[in-house]
């Protein structure tokens, strides 16, 4: 049984997946806040630095300790973005043996639709801690990809719970991203899923039940509503909600209200198939 796992180091979390013979057994993740701060000065915290490190080690051990023959790492716009990122990933080297690739924000966009829809055509908006990539393919070519400096970590560190301030970030981040050619869109990642399990009123994640959902425009303007109107711990208590998401989730709904509104997006359908998926197809390990 060929077995191997991919990392992904996000802003927000650490994430593993184990994958054996082409079918993905497990995923899981440890919210590590490596972000935190980055909207402030583009230092990564030494606090940062150490949670994530140490849950990298940690999934590293767990999936060696499976058998995996192989464990690839990948990281995204926090250590892409911050001026002390060689401290991070020569720490993650040092303590368990493991190379971290740092990925730009096009193939950021590039493995989260790969992950997503594989080959078929449609669009993609993935809503990170530290930024969102919108990512389009027509006729089996990318027609459209950006990355922008804008996610859930980010909106917690600029704007707090504030509503005016939330809906004033989010549209300005928007507005980079010009005009998007218009396709069904998919949102990946963990606001999406998470929101997706809101909606359905889920008791227990299932990312059987996650895959496909749709959120209409209206309805995610609701959950951006219900989620302003809640207390950080009310939040935090709402089945199906991950630890160390509550304070992050809202500015991820106002994000994705703002960016349906302002691109014309009736619907979104939600994928639990992500850019972890993307990475492995992309070295070969998935179809």
């Amino acid at each position: 049984m060929r077995k191997f796992a991919v990392i992904d180091i996000g802003s927000n979390s650490v994430r593993l997946m184990f994958v054996a013979d082409g079918k993905v057994l497990y995923k899981s993740l440890n919210t590590t806040r490596l972000g935190e701060g980055l909207a402030d000065q583009p230092l990564l915290k030494p606090e940062a630095i150490e949670r994530s490190v140490k849950a990298v080690c940690d999934f590293y051990l767990k999936a060696k300790t499976e058998g995996a023959e192989r464990v690839f790492a990948f990281a995204t716009a926090a250590v892409r973005s911050a001026e002390n990122r060689q401290l991070f990933l020569d720490k993650a080297e040092k303590d368990c043996g493991l190379h971290i690739e740092v990925i730009s924000g096009e193939e950021e966009a590039e493995i989260g639709i790969l992950g997503a829809l594989g080959n078929a055509d449609g669009g993609v908006i993935d809503i990170g801690g530290a930024s969102t990539e919108i990512v389009v393919k027509q006729s089996g070519a990318l027609i459209y990809k950006k990355s922008v400096n804008i996610g859930v970590v980010r909106l917690k560190d600029r704007c707090a719970r504030d509503r005016d301030r939330l809906y004033e970030v989010a549209e300005s981040a928007a507005n980079e991203y010009g005009v998007v050619p218009m396709v069904d869109m998919y949102g990946i990642g963990g606001t999406a899923t998470t929101l997706a399990a809101l909606q359905l009123g889920l008791e227990t994640y299932s990312s059987e039940a996650v895959t496909g959902a749709v959120i209409t425009a209206e309805q995610m303007q609701a959950l951006a509503d219900k989620l302003l109107s809640m207390t950080v711990e009310e939040i935090a208590s709402l089945p199906c909600m991950p630890k160390g998401r509550a304070d992050v989730l809202t500015g991820g709904a106002v994000l994705f209200t703002v960016l349906m509104k302002k691109l014309g997006i009736a619907r979104l359908i939600v994928s639990d198939r992500d850019n972890l998926e993307g990475y492995a197809i992309k070295k070969g390990y998935m179809d």
